[in-house]
């Protein structure tokens, strides 16, 4: 046994190490394995001629870019309405007027309990039943973008306002007592001392609820809103080659999530520098304002 302990158990020794190493081993090649019998049992589904689509360029400017460009706008703008509404949502929630306390709490737990699929088809038939026969002139992929966009909003701004929640929640007493001892209000002190600071704890899991967001997208498509996945079915049923579409979206899928969890982490990074800065010219202030 080795000198070094963790808090829950002792270090593993040479033994067990030894132990680990050869499941490890042992799991990793039963998962290659399995992968390549998946992929030797759907090897009629990769075949040349219905991989070959996928190699024409108008097939990409047609139909998989217009359907990225599609889930790219949708999820922008649903990160953004998402988060305006999620933070107005979590300090409502936070309010010292019981009232407006319980309606945001009502709201958040109601829109974490519904589906996201279902938020979607309940407005575009609001919107196709409701909306239209009264006059609105909404149009084609405008009507399955708000139905999109709708749903995605509701849901992930609930999820976000208890994350705002929970994560001022989670910060020190001496914070609030700060922002009161130089002379700010209790709203105040929320919104320019704890939700900055909550934001920056709670980024890891802001970043995660940004791929779900582009990850829900694709739920659209039950709603004929010409997304990726939905532009590749299209491939699928047009050309037979549903395996094969189906992976194409797959690995665009991950890719763009990649690409969003890089931009993300950067971002949260530099705001993880400012929040620290920020609080400790907070913990300076209340320090001269208490005479410590």
């Amino acid at each position: 046994m080795t000198d070094t302990a963790n808090v829950l158990f002792d270090a593993p020794g040479p033994r067990t190490r030894r132990n680990n190493l050869i499941i490890g081993a042992i799991a990793t090649a039963v998962i290659v394995l399995a992968i390549l019998a998946v992929l030797w049992g759907l090897r009629s589904q990769y075949t040349p001629a219905k991989l070959q689509i996928f190699g024409n360029p108008v097939t990409w400017s047609a139909a998989i870019l217009p359907g990225i460009v599609n889930t790219l706008q949708a999820a922008v703008i649903s990160i953004v309405a998402a988060g305006v509404l999620g933070t107005l949502l979590g300090l409502g929630r936070l309010s010292e007027l019981a009232p407006l306390r319980w309606l945001c709490t009502i709201i958040v737990e109601f829109f974490r309990a519904v589906p996201v699929l279902i938020m979607m088809i309940f407005t575009w038939l609001v919107i196709i039943n409701v909306l239209i026969p009264a006059g609105v002139p909404l149009k084609g992929a405008v009507i399955n973008l708000i139905a999109v966009v709708t749903g995605l909003t509701l849901y992930n701004a609930s999820v976000i306002a208890e994350l705002l929640r929970s994560g001022m929640h989670s910060l020190p007493k001496g914070q609030r007592e700060a922002g009161l001892a130089i002379g700010l209000t209790g709203s105040q002190t929320r919104t320019s001392i704890l939700l900055p600071q909550a934001i920056t704890a709670m980024l890891p899991s802001l970043v995660s609820q940004l791929v779900v967001v582009l990850k829900d997208s694709a739920l659209g498509s039950i709603v004929l809103y010409p997304e990726l996945l939905r532009s590749l079915n299209t491939l699928a049923s047009n050309y037979g080659n549903t395996v094969a579409s189906l992976t194409v979206a797959a690995v665009l899928f991950i890719l763009i999530n990649m690409v969003l969890t890089s931009l993300a982490s950067l971002v949260q990074r530099r705001m993880a520098k400012r929040g620290g800065a920020s609080i400790k010219r907070i913990t300076e202030g209340a320090g001269v304002a208490t005479g410590a």
